[in-house]
């Protein structure tokens, strides 16, 4: 159909002429409400924004003299921050001699997996970088 027809269609109708295909051979068009489309697309994208989630990483500190109940609290913060959806990074730091007790952080990594197997799985085990031992948990 010529253009001049098409657009003559569309005001009668009180709507656009859109432009769908540019690139085809002849040209693709189509007669709407470019505001109302526009809107509804607006709406679509928001709401895919909206149950769309992001993966953020925490990270929770401890030492090899974290208390019994300091590390307790760390395991429920760790547990809520996995059911959200987050990852969790636990890292142990070794403070002057502490680090020729290197067996005592692995024991207490080893507890905190534990606490948390019923939930998480290990996505890192635990490393030994420098002064510190980290080890990544998510959700199962």
């Amino acid at each position: 159909m010529p253009t001049d027809e098409a657009r003559k269609m569309a005001t009668e109708k009180g709507l656009d002429l859109v432009e769908i295909s540019p690139k085809a051979a002849p040209p693709v068009c189509k007669i709407m409400n470019y505001g109302k489309f526009k809107y509804s697309q607006r709406k679509k994208d928001r709401q895919a924004k909206r149950k769309h989630h992001v993966v953020h990483m925490k990270e929770l500190r401890i030492s090899p003299k974290t208390g019994e109940h300091d590390l307790m609290v760390k395991i429920k913060h760790a547990r809520q921050f996995i059911e959200r959806g987050d990852k969790v990074l636990v890292t142990l730091f070794f403070r002057g001699r502490q680090i020729t007790h290197k067996d005592l952080g692995l024991k207490l990594m080893a507890r905190f997996a534990k606490e948390l197997e019923d939930l998480a799985k290990i996505e890192s085990p635990v490393k030994s970088e420098g002064r510190r031992l980290n080890m990544t948990l998510t959700h199962k």
